[in-house]
Parts: structure tokens; sequence; C-alpha cells
């Protein structure tokens, strides 16, 4: 019998859900034994619900192939047999909401990839290597769902991945005034170009609701608690705007950035490739030994060359350079469904596997 820890992924037929399934296959720690979804989904084998429509590189896993999906909203059952789960699903905010709390109050963990909870005051929303520290909510949380065990936490937007972490090295230097631009890939909307052949060769200059979550998320990053509830930072002030590109995987940003210190260009470049946090520290298995890294070329970053630095989960920039308005300029870039969701959510896993918060039932 397997040590592991068993794993259900909600929403597992979709993109990010997939992602989360290719991902989990071979991993040390953890095991999807458990697949629910839609109620048309349901009563079929894994096999057949993707067949046709596996949008991921490698094959489906032979492990979770003949895998019974079962319907999502038969919570209890889903839910005695797992020791967590991931959640990927595709229904409106409140349903997300309703339903990931009542996973949890199975006294089953979440770990979730959706927007719904990201702002629900005592719910951590978390980039290991930037606030780990902010898991410590999930005390006051349980208290709110009447829980021993079970709680929601979330990781934050895909597309601030490509430049938040390089906010968080510069810490020190005191950034207070951002103006990004990011252009996303349109998995990032769960599609391929196949799904969505107008975006060959087309650029959309409106994401839905991607601006205010560029703007306002990193400033949930780096918060604090206080009183059993996360605390947004008020700087640095962001600006954004967002557009959908024709690229397949792969978030890129352009960024502005003012600080209250005046450091160098070496002094930023240092403060970037020594950033390290707790997920490197505790040896997490998704986490990139280089969070990340600087690339000294001046047509890099590029998707092609560099979305899968690290396996996805590193963060690459470059172009730093003087602002003839601002201070600094780079160009920043991520794997979206990677870093940016799947593979972010596992290592928040792992990491709250580390802090003991998710444990075997």
């Amino acid at each position: 019998m397997s040590n592991k820890l068993k794993v259900a992924i909600l929403g597992g037929t979709g993109m990010v859900g997939q992602r989360f399934i290719s991902l989990l296959e071979n991993h040390p720690w953890f095991e999807v034994t458990t697949i629910a979804a839609s109620p048309r989904s349901a009563g079929r084998t894994y096999e057949e619900c993707v067949e046709g429509r596996w949008k991921m590189d490698t094959p489906v896993p032979e492990a979770v192939k003949n895998i019974v999906v079962r319907n999502v909203q038969d919570v209890e059952n889903v839910a005695a047999d797992v020791d967590f789960c991931f959640s990927a699903v595709d229904m409106t905010k409140e349903e997300i909401r309703a339903i990931e709390d009542a996973y949890a109050r199975t006294e089953t963990p979440v770990v979730s990839n959706n927007s719904a909870h990201r702002w629900t005051p005592d719910v951590p929303m978390v980039i290991p290597e930037i606030n780990p520290e902010h898991t410590d909510v999930i005390a006051h949380q349980r208290r709110r769902l009447g829980t021993e065990r079970g709680f929601v936490a979330v990781k934050p937007n895909c597309s601030i991945q490509s430049y938040t972490p390089a906010l968080a090295a510069w810490k020190a230097f005191e950034p207070y005034e951002v103006i990004v631009s990011t252009y996303q890939a349109i998995s990032g909307a769960g599609k391929t170009f196949k799904d969505w052949p107008e975006m060959v060769g087309n650029i959309i200059p409106y994401i839905g609701g991607e601006e205010e979550k560029s703007e306002k998320e990193p400033l949930r990053i780096f918060g604090h608690i206080e009183d059993g509830v996360i605390v947004p930072a008020e700087q640095p002030l962001i600006t954004s705007q967002c557009i959908r590109v024709p690229v397949l995987n792969g978030h890129t940003a352009t960024a502005f950035v003012k600080f209250r210190k005046d450091p160098g260009k070496e002094e930023l470049i240092e403060a970037l490739e020594s950033f390290s946090g707790l997920p490197q520290q505790l040896g997490l298995p998704s986490a990139p030994a280089q969070f990340i890294r600087y690339m000294q070329e001046d047509n890099r970053p590029q998707v092609a060359l560099d979305v899968d630095y690290a396996n996805g989960m590193g963060v690459s920039i470059g172009r730093l350079r003087r602002d003839t308005i601002y201070d600094w300029k780079f160009v920043g870039l991520s794997h979206n469904t990677v870093r940016g969701a799947a593979g972010g959510g596992i290592e928040c896993a792992e990491l709250l596997k580390a802090q003991g918060y998710i444990e075997r039932k």
C-alpha cells in the first residue's frame, strides 16, 4: 500500500485539472486516487471523459485512465476517500465558494486554483516563496468553519507570477509605484489554438477581471495577518493592462518601477538571483532550486525558449534597465498553467504538508 497522501482533483476534466493530473504523475508525496467533475462526466472512466479533449503534451497517465469520475456535487462521498483535494472546478464564484467550503467542512483540506476565495479574509492566498507565513490564518478560518482539520487555501492569479516575485525580491529597495502590462497565453482561458482558432495571428486587448487581479492581488500577497484576517499592503501602487496574445503557454509582463531607495543594476540582479524562500529551505519536491533567474541577453526571456525554466516552476527576468520616467523597467516570464496554476497549487500543498496543515486522515 502506498504511503502517499490520497488526493482528489475537483474539476479534473478541464485544462487546469488535466495539468494537476499530469504534474502529479509520480509525485513523491501525493497520489491521485479520486477525480470528480460535472454530473455529465460522472460514471465514466477518466480516459473516456477526456478522449478527444486532452490538452497536455504528455499522454494521460496510466494510473488515472480507469478511475471512474465522480459527481463533484457528491461532496461527502468524494471527500470520504481522500486526505485532501485540489480544486479546479468551473462554476460561478458563489458556487465555487459554497462547494469548497462544503468540502472543507468534511474535514478535507482544499487547495484551490480558483479565484472565488482569494479575497475571503481568513483564506490564505500563497506564493510559497513569498508569503508562507500567511498559512497562520488557517487557525482562524477553522474556527469560522467549525472544523479541526478542514480549510481552504488558494494560489493567486497566474498573471501576477511574472512580476510579483521580482517586486518581492526588491522589497528592501522599497518599490512604491508600478506600471505593468501582461501579455497572456490562451491556455490561461483554458483554450488551445484548436479550440480558439480566432486567436491565431490575433491580439485581444481585454481579459475580463484580469486588471483588477493584477493590481490588487500582489498587495494581498505582501500583506500581514491582523485580528485573524489578511490585511493587504498599501504599496506598491500598481496599475495594469492585460492583453491576450497568440501564445499557447507563458505569460509575459513588462513592468516599470519607482523605488524610494536608489539601487544599482547589479544590486537589483543580485537580489533577484539570490532570492530564496521556505520551499527552497525545506526542499519541497516542486520548488525550483533557483526561483528567479536573470537573463543577460537583450532578447530574453522568450516564451519559446524560456517558459519551461525549472520545469515551469521558475520565473525568468530580463531587460532590466533605467527608465526615463520611472526608475527601472524589466520584462518577466512565467508558465501560466504550471507556476501560475496547477504547479503553484501543488507547491502550496507541499508547503501545507510540511507545515503540518495537511495530514493523513
